[in-house]
């Protein structure tokens, strides 16, 4: 199967990390036209570029920090302006802080939650009158399998992506009706940039590699294509949900 979102426009945040690429490449394949967002211009315009070359799919870009309303809008208008609709929102653009309760100072507190938390509302909330008029909108938000579980640190990073998964519940709830899906996503450990030094500090025996049925790290194109399946019309039925895509961390 090819083209499943072929006349679909996309607005991918945080994309020039490892979900994010591995995301926009794999969207621009199966025929997606994008706007890919991030808070650092130059791998952003160097992603863009990798992509339009390929050929096959439109592609822009713009500078946004998700935790800026008036960014936000900026977006907004620029995919209003360039593709005329909005059809699929990822919110995948977040930021890791790992000190527990007493080792997280309020001015990281205050960035995660801000990022994480904050810049995923801000994000559908200027949106969604896109995505409304769309008339089969798709919005995934990245949480993390550290909003279902605890791990006894990364106060601020877990208190954020708890809030993503509950946020993108109620957003689900309100939007059925107007034909926009709203599901969360958690991954498990997976081999991004986010966590490279860690992973190359530890290896396999980083801690919830251990806990991992299939002991490894995930890789960024194994979560790709469950975006691809929550922005598609495959997952029409689908809204409200939480995919976990973690090599069975939380299965037990």
């Amino acid at each position: 199967m090819s083209g499943r979102l072929h006349g679909k426009v996309a607005l991918i945040t945080g994309a020039t990390g490892g979900i994010g690429a591995a995301t926009a490449e794999l969207f621009a394949q199966e025929g997606a036209r994008l706007l890919l967002t991030d808070v650092a211009p130059e791998p952003l315009k160097a992603l863009e570029e990798r992509i339009g070359k390929r050929g096959g799919s439109e592609v822009a870009s713009a500078t946004l920090d998700v935790a800026s309303a008036e960014a936000w809008g900026d977006v907004i208008a620029t995919v209003r302006e360039r593709f005329g609709r909005l059809d699929v929102l990822v919110n995948i653009a977040g930021i890791l802080d790992w000190p527990g309760i007493e080792g997280t100072d309020e001015a990281s507190w205050d960035r995660v939650i801000e990022v994480n938390q904050k810049g995923t509302w801000l994000g559908m909330k200027a949106a969604m009158p896109l995505l409304r008029a769309s008339g089969r909108g798709s919005v995934i938000n990245t949480s993390s399998v550290l909003g279902l579980v605890g791990s006894g640190a990364a106060a601020a990073y877990q208190a954020s992506k708890g809030a993503v998964r509950l946020l993108s519940k109620t957003a689900a709830v309100e939007y059925a009706r107007d034909n926009v899906r709203v599901n969360s996503l958690h991954p498990g450990v997976i081999a991004t940039p986010m966590i490279q030094d860690l992973l190359d500090e530890q290896g396999d025996q980083q801690p919830d590699i251990v806990r991992t049925p299939m002991a490894r790290a995930g890789r960024a194109d194994e979560i790709a294509p469950a975006m691809l399946f929550l922005a598609s019309d495959e997952s029409s039925f689908v809204t409200g949900s939480e995919l976990v895509v973690d090599g069975g961390l939380t299965a037990h």
